[in-house]
């Protein structure tokens, strides 16, 4: 079984080094952790009295994992999960916060289980995933990755400026989409064609 670090480290490598695309609303970001994120826990690891872009630049490897951690998995309580689930909800918790409960949370209403879809995972949500799994127990991930992947269209049909991140400029998968399917199983991928077709009315 993959340990939650090792998870962590393939979050890391997947989320890359400094970036500050003005088209990114997270703003500056180092390995995946936000100049919101540093704010939010007030590490000013310049230690200059306030948290900016430098603070982001300063941020290593290792300290990245250690917040995903601390605060993306057993803060939100992923922790209690059916194993399955933990890295691809985790992923998407660091790419998207608590959109990330709010998907499964949604599923699990679409499968007729009764949660509240708050982005938070408390006891009730725990219980119903729980229920999910074991009623669908080779299908629940996949179908978590396949929400994933449509949370990702509908945010790029609704804002233009993160259409770059579902579509490369040479019009295939672009990074959103293929980390989604990164934690679908094959037969579940879409085919070049079928998202082709998906995102033709962007033009």
């Amino acid at each position: 079984m993959i340990s939650v670090r090792d998870i962590a480290e393939n979050i890391v490598i997947r989320e890359g080094g400094f970036v500050n695309d003005p088209d990114d609303p997270g703003g500056a970001t180092n390995f995946g952790v936000t100049i919101h994120t540093l704010r939010r826990l007030g590490l000013d690891l310049t230690a200059d009295g306030h948290v900016d872009k430098h603070d982001v630049k300063a941020l290593t490897r290792a300290q990245a994992v250690d917040i995903f951690i601390k605060h993306y998995f057993e803060g939100p309580r992923i922790c209690d999960l059916p194993e399955p689930l933990q890295a691809t909800v985790f992923d998407m918790q660091v790419n998207a916060g608590s959109n990330a409960i709010r998907i499964l949370q949604q599923l699990l209403r679409e499968m007729g289980i009764n949660v509240t879809v708050d982005g938070v995972l408390g006891p009730q949500s725990i219980a119903g995933v729980k229920q999910a799994m074991a009623a669908a127990p080779d299908h629940l991930v996949d179908a978590y990755g396949i929400a994933r992947r449509n949370y990702y269209f509908r945010l790029a049909d609704r804002r233009a400026a993160s259409r770059k991140y579902v579509r490369t400029q040479a019009g295939g998968k672009g990074g959103w989409i293929k980390r989604a399917e990164d934690f679908i199983a094959p037969r579940y991928h879409l085919s070049d064609q079928a998202f082709r077709q998906r995102v033709a009315s962007w033009g």
